[in-house]
Formats: structure tokens, sequence, C-alpha cells
């Protein structure tokens, strides 16, 4: 075929829409491999590396610690920041190690160069404490105490630091519920009083009476509170009994209460078994986890749930509105230059940025709808605000708007390809126009509306910008729902998956032990989409087929 002709048959723009396909499914695939592998990695228990280090002009010293990844540069630019290297040497390897220890060295993470390192060894005995303060400390236990008296050494030790550090979990556990929701439950109904005494006295209902009642009620939380109170400082003086001393690689002893040690494995001492098992335990933690230290230690628990409960609010307020906007649209409205004018404005309210949503919910819905709320319906609690403050509720409803001309759009599809005979049919056997809508198309064209649903919950879960201004905040004291009335509290600040992400990784004061996490939350947030959009598609799905089957 003459080249002439090959062009004009088309067959170019088809090998270059097959190309640019194929490089987008690499590209997705390949991030997608990226942060599969650097997420799962995160909670592999990496062995134990302990080596000699000897550069020229300094002390020897032995290290101890994971290695992290290693990258080779040139040597200049070593020889430039004052490492002694030989001018013949071209390239060097470094290695960056996490040597942990933060509060004897006062850093996590150091390079080291190749050419000063000695061969690498593992001791059995090498030990890690994930600790809740002052991230994991790396070395080796050397006795166990109970109120400052030995109760284990030597071989005796691991088994009964094993034993003790459980005992020490579920003491840390009780502490947990005590102060997040029995302590938490009495603070509740004391301010709910408080507000309730405040609303009395605006209306000037408050009278001897009432005040009598209240004080007895708050007499009563008083004494529960002050019994609950003895309880938790005899667990908490309990968890304290028992500490460990840690020798590190430097030879200080390092002296860590329980109640401040999560978990203490060794990694070289592991089989590939108990570290596949480890490795389980570790992602159901990282799941169900509460953060800390900055969030860059601990679990996603709270990002997870607020991420989740932010799209089904926002998918309760967006599906009927876009809907009913569609089926106006499409169905009642007098096509003309109005019409258009409507339909441009929809298409091109889906290509605003989404921190101008955020603005806008921050201005209209806080402060204007809020402020009314408060000033209407929660004057007791004024200043300090009730819905007039970032929430759930706010960061709901914007990324509503946010998604609503997604829903619109498709709807609109959806009931511009229900073929006319339908709808003629069903007129003809003698039903009226709002039958055939609501009882024919409508259900006809419920695949579609699911389909916007899919694409407004594909964007509004991996959203940041406009959450950052209406509600989602780097740590949120309590969860949205809970056990005190009404249950749901949409006006609660929530964190979510997209921002914790950013606040990690960009805000962190340990940029690299920040790295890993920031991977495993990715991780967490595109299988959170994923499942929410297989709910959506298998929903869709289901209804198609069973409408297709009555159809038929």
């Amino acid at each position: 075929m003459k080249f002439g002709n090959w062009w004009k048959s088309g067959a170019p723009w088809v090998w270059l829409n097959a190309g640019a396909i194929s490089i987008s499914i690499i590209m997705v695939f390949g991030l997608l491999a990226l942060i599969l592998v650097r997420g799962f990695g995160h909670f592999w228990p990496h062995s134990l590396i302990e080596a000699d280090y000897a550069m020229p002009g300094q002390a020897e010293q032995v290290i101890l610690g994971q290695l992290r990844k290693s990258e080779t540069l040139t040597a200049q630019n070593l020889r430039e920041a004052g490492v002694p290297l030989p001018e013949e040497q071209l390239l060097v390897t470094r290695h960056l190690f996490k040597l942990a220890n933060r509060d004897v060295n006062n850093r996590d993470f150091a390079y080291f160069v190749d050419d000063f390192l000695s061969d690498f060894r593992y001791p059995a005995e090498a030990t890690v404490l994930e600790r809740r303060q002052w991230g994991n400390l790396f070395g080796t236990p050397v006795r166990l105490l109970e109120n400052d008296q030995v109760v284990a050494e030597g071989e005796a030790l691991w088994p009964e630091l094993q034993r003790r550090l459980d005992r020490s979990n579920r003491l840390h556990d009780e502490i947990e519920q005590i102060e997040r929701h029995v302590i938490g439950g009495i603070n509740h109904q004391i301010d709910t009083l408080r507000l309730e005494r405040r609303r009395a006295e605006l209306n000037g209902e408050l009278n001897a009476d009432l005040e009598a009642s209240l004080a007895e009620r708050r007499a009563g939380l008083d004494e529960t509170y002050q019994e609950v109170q003895q309880r938790l400082n005899a667990v908490v003086a309990d968890s304290q009994r028992d500490s460990l001393v840690m020798r590190t690689v430097g030879g200080e002893e390092v002296t860590v209460p329980l109640n401040l040690i999560v978990k203490a494995w060794q990694p070289n001492a592991m089989s590939v078994w108990q570290k596949v098992a480890f490795y389980g335990e570790a992602f159901i933690d990282f799941i169900l986890g509460y953060p800390r230290e900055a969030n860059t230690e601990g679990g996603i628990f709270p990002a997870i749930f607020g991420t989740v409960v932010m799209v089904l609010v926002m998918s309760v307020i967006v599906t009927p509105f876009g809907v009913l906007a569609a089926i106006y649209l499409r169905e009642y409205a007098r096509q003309g230059p109005l019409l258009k004018a409507i339909r441009i404005s929809v298409y091109n309210l889906a290509g605003v940025p989404s921190i101008v949503f955020g603005v806008f919910g921050l201005g209209f819905f806080v402060y204007v709808l809020g402020g009314s709320i408060d000033r209407l319906f929660y004057p007791e609690a004024l200043p300090s605000p009730t819905f007039g403050t970032p929430g759930l509720f706010w960061a709901s409803l914007t990324l509503a708007l946010l998604t609503l001309p997604v829903v619109i759009v498709s709807t609109e599809e959806g009931l511009a390809r229900i073929p006319s005979t339908i709808r003629q049919g069903s007129l003809a056997l003698g039903a009226t126009k709002s039958e055939t809508l609501w009882k024919v198309v409508v259900p006809l064209a419920t695949p579609a509306m699911m389909t916007g649903l899919i694409l407004a919950i594909a964007r509004a879960a991996g959203e940041v910008a406009p959450l950052m201004l209406v509600g989602v905040v780097k740590l949120a004291p309590s969860l949205p729902i809970d056990g005190n009335f009404p249950y749901i509290h949409l006006d609660r600040k929530i964190m979510h998956l997209g921002f914790h992400i950013y606040d990690v990784g960009f805000q962190s004061p340990h940029a690299e032990a920040a790295e890993a996490l920031v991977y495993a939350t990715a991780l967490i947030l595109v299988l959170l989409i994923v499942v929410l959009n297989l709910s959506a598609i298998l929903i869709r799905n289901h209804l198609r087929e069973k409408y297709r089957v009555e159809s038929d």
C-alpha cells in the first residue's frame, strides 16, 4: 500500500490512539505498582544491620539500624561535603540507615559511605521496640524490672517480656477506653447541662426548681466522674509497674516503661512465617490504630473513618439534587436559550478549580449558613460556634456542590438514551406523563445515575484542597459518630486520608520516617476508592440487569 493511501485510510490515527492508550495504561499501572510495593513494604519487619563505620578523621563507631535505601553519587559531590575520598575515585555508594533511638542520638536517619563500612552483621538478639513516644528504639534487652526490681534477664527475659507486654497493652486499651468513651461521655453530659442552663436563662425560664434539678444532676455526674477518675488512676499506676532496660549499640543503658511500648520483636531471629504473621498484625494495627507522633507513626483509622463518612454524607446529598435537576432539565424545562445557558453553566461548573469551591463553602456554608443556624438554634453556645465553624456537614456539602455537575450530566445522558418508543408505549396504555417518567423512564435510567455517583465518589474521595477550608484537620480529637446523642455529629471536624498524606509528606518534622507512611496511606486511599467504586458498580450492574429483564 502506498504511503498516501495508508495515510488517508486513517490507520496512523488508529495506531496513535492505541499508543496513547497503551502509554496511559502503563503509567497508571506503574504508579499503582510503585504505591503497592512501597506501601506494603512499610509493614515488613526489616532486618537490623550492625556494622563498624570508620571514616578517617573521626572516631570509629558501631551502627545498628535498618537499611532504607542505597544510592550512587559522584565522589566529587561528597568530597565537597568534606568526605575524605581519593581524588581518582569517580563514584561512591552511600546507604541511608534508620538508626531510631531519637531520644539518645537526636536523629532518626543518617547516611553512611560504603567505603568506610565493614561487612554487615545480623545479630539475633538485636531488638526493635515500637514506642508510643520518641519513635522506635534499637538495641539489646538487658533486664526486666518490676517496681525497679529485676524479675528476668538472660534467656528468661524475652518470653517474660512478651507476657508482660501483653498485660501492659491490655491496661493501655482500658485507659484509652476510660478516657475516650467513659470520661468523654461524662464531659459531654456536663456540657449538655451547661447549655441547658444557658438556654433556660436566655428564654427567661430559669427558676429555683430548674436550678436545683440541674445542680442535682451535675452533682451526680461529678460523683460518677470522681469514681471513674479513681479507677483510671489505679489502672494508670498499675500500668507503670514494669519497665525494660535496653542497651544501645553505643553501650548506653536506657530504661523504657512498658506502658510506652507498643510491641517488641527481634527481626533477625524471626522465620519467614513469623515475619508474615507479624506483617498481617502490623497491617491490621495500621488500619485500626490511632495516629501518634504528629501523625508519623501509629494507625490511620480516624482518617479512614472520616473519609468514608464524608463520602457517604456527600452521596446522600448530591444524588437526589443531581437526579432531580437532571430530570427537570431533560423532561420538564422548555427548550430555549435559557436552558442552553443553564447547561453551559453546569458544564463550566465542572471545570472550576476545587479550591474555589472550598472558598465558597467557607464563606457561604460555614459563615453565612452556619452562623445563621447558630444564632437561631444554638444561641446558648455562643460565642463558641456549633455549625458556624468548619465541620463534617460543610465538607460534605462542599463536595456535593463540587460533584453535582457530574451527576447531572450522567443522569441527563441516561434519560436521553431511553428510546422514545418506551415512553410512547406507556402513554398509549393510558399512563400519565408523571407515571411514565417515575415508573418507566427513571428506573431504566438508574444505571446512568449510578455511573454519575461512581464518578462523584471517585473525585470526592481524593479531593484535598477544598476540604482544608471546610472541615478537615490534622488531628481530630473524636470521631463524628459515637455513643452520645444525637450519635452522628455533623458539626465535628474530621480527618481525611488525602489531607493525611499531604500533612505527613510535607508538614512532618521527620521527612525520612514519613516517606514509607505516605506510600502506605496512599495505598489505603486507593484501595478505599476501589472498594467504594466497586460497590457502586455492583449496584449499577444489578439495576441494569433487573430492568433489562423486566423490559424484555
